[in-house]
């Protein structure tokens, strides 16, 4: 029998806390809840978590730091983190994005939508690329940069090896799957969050700007990620498959 996925639920409210678990658990998740950041780590020092549901405000330190102090640790950087808002304003969606959350849900919502985002999460971060080759391909090395599909580190041309998030790790995968193609913003929404995406939806050009960051591409003048005016972008690069990254 498949062991089931766990989910943490950060959330300082007790009944959406008691809720979300009790679903979850009926879903056929092993669902577990904490009311604060403290409780956070603590929860993740004693349990392997396959996804994180977090809240935005939370009483000792907000959602959004915590996102940010996940994607900083190496153990933890690969989680995805479902971010849950009260305010469903652009900026907080945008800011969301920025820390390294891999989608958003407004409250009040209907724990089905939860569960069908959290289901799609998970399944788009276990997923092959379309067109990934039968062999196992463990580098995939482009302009100087080595990303290990393993352990997900980025390695930068002077040596220097960074964990990715979630979003940031999928988003490359799909460019350097399609090198030098255009991918526009709908085929990408729809390829890393497994929706179609939303009217002024600005979450990948976020993830996009944050790829740059990691790759030191500089926005005003990127020569790795491109943006071709109204249709979306392209890793102008080749791409070469490698065995090991060393």
């Amino acid at each position: 029998m498949d062991k089931a996925d766990s989910i943490l639920i950060v959330d300082d409210d007790p009944e959406i806390r008691r809720l979300l678990v009790d679903y979850l658990a009926r879903n056929g998740f092993d669902a577990i809840a904490a009311r604060d950041g403290r409780e956070m780590w603590q929860m993740l020092d004693r349990h392997a978590v396959d996804l994180i549901v977090l809240d935005l405000m939370l009483p000792d330190t907000d959602g959004l730091t915590l996102c940010r102090d996940l994607r900083a640790k190496s153990n933890h950087a690969s989680v995805p983190v479902l971010m849950l808002t009260a305010r469903g304003e652009e900026t907080d969606r945008i800011i969301g994005i920025e820390m390294g959350a891999d989608d958003y849900l407004v409250k009040p919502f209907n724990p089905r939508e939860l569960l069908a985002r959290i289901k799609t999460i998970l399944r788009r971060t276990r997923a092959l690329p379309p067109n990934l080759r039968p062999e196992p391909v463990r580098c995939l090395s482009f302009a100087g940069w080595c990303l290990d599909t393993a352990t997900r580190l980025l390695t930068a041309p002077d040596g220097v090896a960074t964990p990715l998030s979630g979003g940031e790790y999928r988003l490359l995968r799909i460019m350097l799957d399609h090198p030098n193609r255009v991918l526009n913003r709908d085929q990408l929404t729809e390829m890393i969050q497994g929706r179609e995406a939303e009217a002024y939806d600005r979450a990948i050009d976020v993830q996009v700007s944050r790829l740059r960051q990691r790759l030191r591409d500089d926005s005003r003048e990127p020569q790795l990620i491109k943006t071709v005016r109204g249709e979306g972008y392209v890793l102008a690069s080749n791409v070469e498959v490698r065995n090991t990254c060393a």
